[in-house]
């Protein structure tokens, strides 16, 4: 489908059109799906348990290492873990530990089941329990002012920034006036932003939606900093970690970055101020062995003792996180087709990333397979005919059907990315000389440039143009008409065929913007009255003579020629 076009003037004088976008060119994804994340994120999350059991995190065996000193000591300790996810957190504590109790809680129920699961669970030392921390209290659940130890490890960065403060005045509540966060999550300029940064899968600052819907925030010191401060904690540890990851099979190389962190409230009189709080910045260093720097106020370098860093994913599915291709999961699926005799095998995006891109063109519709194989079984359509499709998408399915028996074909499309890939399915289905007669070009509908570069490519116009699922935009059908006005042949023959569903633009409104533009409806279907072949050009294209046996679901198909 077309991704952008402009509107030019239907009088005698033009005038200079501004430029239309049907998708828009924020850099973020739209209101719709902000929504719809925000909406559907428990859903989200339970499906990512669903799919990757116990396999996605590795057991954090490192937080004795980091954190033991808060965990040890006199006496028996509670700890609520929050975001339990599959238990990874939770079952190497208790391993440890011998006197600790662990509430655990997650809003996916899946992982709160998997935690129950697990071998190692016992109600005597793990109370595990479903919670939603923006909605629901944790003092309906825990004790107020009865847990020593929070941890926070990779979970705050799945909330909306906007209710981020909810979380942490939910766990103040049933924290001890000695009690400490510990808190590790994701930090900017990791890898996995940047990338999400290039697939268009920005919500807000700093937050983006992966591919399987769930979402990630990165935090910067000064952004963790002041949301714990403002909800009556301060800062007692801040780290920037950063490390390589090298995955070898995968001959890849990504440099994670996370912020680690211990808060303790406020009115706690052991506590440090933030201004006497040391920043550390956790790096490789030149042999590859990481190295911890820390930082005093002044950013004086302290001495402190080599630390390796473990990093928490799996190593079978770290390139996952980071929205990178593996052998199992890419970005694009492959949708085989039989259509004439003929195999194809076209690549679009695959379902699981279709809802965070903005480019509709970069599926495949269900007018386009509904319309190919009627061309195919009817090649009289288009046989010896130069045939313009127009919006084709990157799967140009009916042009390469069109191309077997068409004069030219010329497949065009307005978003760049659904043209590359356009060309790649036609490459990898279409040989010569049939090939020889496909040409794929980018065409904004109304845009002056690019109708001229069509027009030196055929300077004679097209005798059929096709459109499949172009007709959903209000403010796209002018200039869709205007284009098709401009690149029609003369010949009285001439047609355009628009096959769609109905959408947020009726019938009518379809007719008056081609009627503007001087297209008169010749034939349509179906037909609330039945009509004979001889009087239909569309019936007589399908089976038994148009036969209500044909399986089109919502779909409509419109025969337009020139007034």
């Amino acid at each position: 489908m077309a991704s952008s076009m402009t509107e030019g003037s239907a009088g005698q004088q033009e005038q200079p059109a501004p430029r239309l976008q049907i998708y828009s060119t924020s850099d973020t994804v739209s209101p719709f799906w902000r929504d719809k994340y925000e909406r559907e994120a428990k859903k989200y999350w339970d499906v990512f348990y669903k799919r990757h059991q116990d396999r996605f995190f590795k057991d954090r065996h490192y937080l004795d290492k980091e954190w033991g000193q808060y965990f040890s000591g006199a006496g028996q300790k509670f700890i609520l873990e929050v975001g339990c996810g599959a238990g990874n957190t939770i079952f190497p504590l208790v391993a440890t530990y011998t006197d600790v109790f662990v509430h655990a809680c997650d809003f996916s129920p899946n992982a709160v089941n998997l935690v129950k699961k697990h071998k190692d669970f016992t109600e005597s030392r793990v109370n595990a329990f479903v919670c939603d921390l923006t909605i629901d209290d944790l003092s309906q659940q825990i004790s107020p002012s009865s847990v020593d130890i929070v941890t926070m490890i990779f979970v705050l960065s799945a909330v909306s920034p906007e209710k981020m403060s909810l979380v942490v005045q939910n766990i103040k509540k049933i924290l001890k006036p000695s009690g400490r966060v510990l808190f590790r999550d994701y930090a900017t300029g990791d890898l996995a932003q940047e990338r999400l940064n290039c697939k268009d899968q920005k919500i807000s600052e700093n937050f983006y939606a992966r591919g399987d819907g769930t979402r990630a925030f990165y935090f910067s010191n000064e952004f963790l900093t002041s949301l714990f401060k403002e909800n009556g904690f301060d800062v007692e540890e801040l780290d920037l970690c950063c490390k390589q990851v090298e995955n070898r099979s995968r001959e890849l190389v990504m440099n994670r970055r996370w912020v680690q962190a211990v808060f303790c409230l406020s009115d706690n009189t052991n506590s440090n101020t933030n201004s006497e709080t040391a920043i550390r910045i956790d790096h490789p260093s030149g042999q590859g062995i990481e190295g911890k720097m820390e930082l005093d106020v002044n950013d004086n370098i302290l001495p402190k003792p080599v630390n390796d860093l473990e990093v928490d994913m799996s190593d079978s599915v770290v390139a996952e996180m980071f929205g990178l291709p593996t052998s199992t999961d890419s970005d694009n699926e492959v949708i085989e087709l039989k259509l004439g005799g003929w195999t194809f095998k076209i690549k679009v995006l695959s379902k699981e990333n279709q809802h965070t891109c903005k480019s509709t063109g970069l599926m495949l519709w269900e007018s386009a397979r509904f319309m190919a194989p009627v061309i195919a079984r009817n090649p009289t359509i288009v046989a010896g005919k130069r045939v313009l499709e127009l919006g084709s998408g990157c799967a140009g399915i009916c042009s390469m059907i069109a191309a077997r028996s068409a004069e030219l074909v010329l497949a065009t499309d307005g978003d760049t990315k659904a043209l590359d890939l356009l060309v790649e399915n036609v490459m990898s289905n279409l040989r010569p000389p049939i090939s020889d007669k496909l040409t794929t070009r980018i065409l904004e509908w109304g845009n002056k440039d690019h109708i001229e570069a069509i027009k030196q490519v055929n300077s004679g116009g097209f005798d059929i143009i096709l459109g499949t699922d172009v007709t959903y935009i209000p403010d796209a059908i002018l200039p869709f008409f205007q284009t098709a006005k401009e690149l029609i042949s003369s010949n009285d023959q001439a047609a355009l065929i628009l096959c769609h569903i109905f959408r947020r633009v009726d019938e009518p409104s379809i007719l008056s913007a081609a009627s503007r533009f001087g297209f008169k409806l010749v034939d349509k279907w179906p037909v609330e009255t039945p009509i004979t072949p001889s009087q239909s050009i569309i019936n007589s294209w399908f089976p038994e003579n148009g036969s209500v046996e044909v399986s089109r679901g919502p779909l409509h198909i419109l025969y337009f020629q020139k007034e």
